[in-house]
């Protein structure tokens, strides 16, 4: 199916709100991993966005990462003025979000947070992110990602050295 139908409902009646008309794609197969994702569609792991899921001092975070690059949590700590940052549990993501972990849209959440997009997500002319669940995926370009997310464009991803 490749219509905003395939969308969770939560999903779907965000993309509505929004005036949003974008492709869905459902795979018979769970698309969990950005792995797995960038397989199913045929693009490149980068081109996964990641909407992860963090607690900073507590609050739920929301940070929106390119399936080939992780998130440097002091960076994100940094970035935020936070005292600490951990990774969100599976009950706090639902939560915070409406969604599983695995099928975790960018936006379209049940409640409004802090949302920060890595800037490695704009070196792509499209990116691939979740419609809400794990079998659900849909295209949309950085640009437009950032602005119906709200996000805040920081360099949260870790930096490898080279040769490591």
């Amino acid at each position: 199916m490749t219509t905003a139908d395939a969308a969770h409902p939560l999903f779907a009646t965000a993309l509505a709100e929004l005036g949003l008309s974008v492709p869905v794609r459902r795979f018979p197969d769970a698309t969990r991993t950005a792995a797995q994702a960038a397989e199913a569609i045929g693009c490149e792991l980068s081109q996964i966005v990641k909407s992860l899921i963090f607690a900073a001092d507590g609050v739920p975070v929301l940070v929106l990462m390119d399936g080939a690059s992780r998130v440097d949590t002091e960076r994100v700590r940094a970035e935020l003025g936070a005292a600490g940052v951990r990774r969100a549990d599976a009950a706090v993501v639902r939560e915070a979000t409406g969604y599983a972990i695995g099928g975790v849209p960018p936006f379209g959440h049940v409640t409004r947070m802090t949302v920060l997009a890595d800037r490695g997500l704009l070196d792509h002319g499209e990116v691939w992110a979740a419609a809400g669940d794990p079998h659900t995926v849909f295209p949309i370009a950085p640009k437009d990602l950032v602005a119906h997310a709200g996000a805040r464009v920081a360099d949260v991803s870790e930096v490898c050295e080279p040769g490591v």
